[in-house]
């Protein structure tokens, strides 16, 4: 009876070093904030429980959450196609079985392992105005570059290419899915006379939109947690105009000690990307493929 006990116990003594590192530091803080979020906490005083306060202030008295949550959501909207596309083109040009392609794969990887405050730094000075080699180059090409971190109309898109500087882990992601991919494939398609672009679209694409989904969703939830960055690029601003959400959030936390409402902040940050989860999965049955599908479909056939 006892060594029957220890078996069934064994497996569980092996995880319970990620189940008590779960419930500390990820269940424990997440119901802890969830807590904060229904009180009026503030770090020179005592909390008072106010039940939905928080979120009503928020969204009935607060118009920079308003505005924040735009400006985030048009960040997103530019920053995730754009990180992905980026992503698959530098995936396929390092899938391509020419010689050094080890070379640019490591160049290509090395800026998403820098840290935020390095990427700032470089990026400010990339973009500066006065003397930033990007303006630089648009003078050789007779175009005067913009005030880039100074200008509002520009300062989201520099912090847009700022962010798409750390492209790499994505790209080793995709790569690994389309090196897997069966070279026999290409092969008929080639025999049937397709085009490197409709091989693309028609073998490629299809069979990595299950990397394609998941690259979107961690894509989209980075993109809302984007702080680092627009903090010491651009501080929010200029007037406001990169107040990002999670920037606004901090603020309300850190800067303003206002603990309650800077956790309801996170708990509806929380809920709108799982409502964008939620609405991405959903659409995923349509243009998500899996091999696994196909095999089903060629035993039916063959059946």
């Amino acid at each position: 009876m006892r060594k029957k006990w220890i078996r069934t116990a064994t497996p569980y003594l092996f995880i319970l070093p990620w189940i008590i590192g779960l419930v500390v530091f990820t269940l424990g803080p997440l119901v802890f904030s969830f807590v904060m979020s229904l009180c009026n906490w503030s770090l020179t005083r005592e909390p008072y429980f106010v039940g939905l306060g928080n979120y009503i202030e928020m969204f009935t008295k607060d118009k920079q959450f308003i505005k924040s949550l735009g400006i985030s959501l048009k960040y997103a909207a530019i920053f995730v196609p754009l990180n992905m596309a980026i992503a698959l083109f530098l995936a396929m040009l390092i899938a391509q079985p020419v010689k050094g392609t080890k070379i640019f794969r490591t160049i290509f990887y090395i800026p998403s392992v820098i840290s935020g405050v390095a990427v700032s730094i470089i990026w400010s000075w990339i973009l500066n105005s006065d003397y930033g080699i990007l303006n630089y180059l648009l003078s050789l090409l007779g175009i005067q570059g913009p005030k880039w971190l100074v200008d509002p109309a520009y300062a989201i898109l520099a912090v847009i290419i700022a962010s798409a500087f750390g492209v790499g882990a994505m790209m080793l992601i995709f790569y690994t899915d389309i090196k897997g991919i069966s070279s026999s494939l290409y092969e008929a398609a080639s025999l049937d006379g397709a085009s490197s672009a409709r091989q693309f679209f028609s073998v490629t694409l299809p069979l990595i939109t299950p990397t394609l989904l998941f690259n979107l969703i961690t894509s989209i939830i980075s993109s809302f947690q984007q702080v680092t960055l627009v903090m010491l690029l651009t501080g929010g601003g200029p007037l406001k105009s990169t107040y990002f959400y999670g920037l606004y959030t901090y603020n309300n936390a850190f800067k303003h000690h206002k603990l309650g409402y800077a956790s309801a902040n996170a708990w509806v940050m929380f809920v709108i990307i799982l409502i964008m989860t939620i609405l991405v999965f959903k659409s995923s049955s349509s243009w998500v493929f899996y091999q696994s599908e196909t095999s089903k479909y060629k035993r039916k056939r063959g059946n």
